[in-house]
């Protein structure tokens, strides 16, 4: 009885095994090409261990270093860090309108050009462009933990970072292109003006009493996820377009789910605002 379990979970493992090898066979042989010998795309496995680190150190490793250090002061490197990120995303936006799209996009059904002509490849180039900068976006959250802004480190802003990078990712990998891509040019508009605000409010401290800069920068990220779900839904109801429809059922659950939390952050931070509670004659607020 033991040798004949002992064979058949032998079996079983080497049948699920197996299975994982020919998907991953099949996956790999879906990856695109073009954007294949780039650096992180095509095998998952860099992605994967690369984002472990980060949620190890953001959740656990970072914050127990820093339990009995005082916070770094990271202005001067913010500084820098910022500004870059206005400039990159800056580039993408313009130069992705300006050289790759322009008028020729398809508002209803774009499909993936997977050909090598001109247009197709700098397309790709951008969506690969915008992968690295979601990487890069990584950073933010490093930056909290090594100021000890631990309060920052919420749900909603690691998963909204890690969900970014395996999306890319996968946009990168197998679809380099069409559709969903116009999402990646109206977030990097989007990230121009966030990390230009970031970056103020490092530079000239006094910015941050100004926080009605902060209210509408959170309302155009609310605008930008309601357009990202309308936008890629259009796919769904359009079957004769080409662009992959599993790309929208992946996607649109996704932004949905960021959509609800953005208007959850929102209402919780501008409109049920904490009530001054009175200690010792002085309010305070909860």
């Amino acid at each position: 009885m033991i040798l004949a379990f002992v064979i058949y979970v032998t079996l079983v493992n080497i049948n699920n095994y197996l299975n994982a090898t020919c998907a991953y066979t099949h996956l790999y042989l879906l990856v695109d090409p073009r954007t294949k010998p780039w650096p992180l795309v095509a095998k998952p496995y860099q992605g994967l261990i690369m984002l472990a680190i980060y949620l190890m150190f953001v959740l656990k490793w970072g914050p127990k270093w820093m339990k009995d250090r005082p916070p770094f002061n990271l202005d001067k490197i913010l500084i820098v860090y910022n500004g870059l990120q206005v400039i990159g995303c800056f580039y993408l936006f313009v130069s992705a309108i300006y050289y790759a799209w322009g008028w020729d996009y398809r508002w209803v059904c774009e499909p993936v050009d997977y050909s090598n002509n001109e247009k197709a490849l700098r397309v790709a180039r951008f969506v690969y462009l915008y992968f690295l900068l979601k990487v890069i976006d990584l950073l933010d959250t490093v930056f909290f933990v090594l100021r000890k802004k631990f309060n920052q480190v919420s749900f909603l802003h690691v998963y909204h970072h890690t969900g970014m990078v395996m999306l890319i990712w996968g946009a990168s990998t197998y679809f380099p292109g069409g559709h969903g891509t116009l999402v990646g040019v109206i977030n990097s508009f989007v990230h121009v003006i966030m990390y230009s605000y970031y970056l103020l409010t490092v530079a000239v401290p006094s910015v941050k009493q100004s926080l009605w800069w902060k209210k509408y920068i959170t309302q155009l990220q609310i605008l930008q996820f309601f357009w990202c779900v309308v936008h890629m839904g259009i796919t769904v109801f359009k079957p004769d377009c080409e662009y992959p429809r599993w790309v929208a059922a992946v996607f649109l659950p996704q932004n949905l789910f960021m959509l609800i939390l953005f208007i959850d952050f929102y209402i919780k931070t501008y409109i049920r605002k904490p009530k001054p509670v009175a200690v010792n004659g002085k309010e305070h607020e909860n």
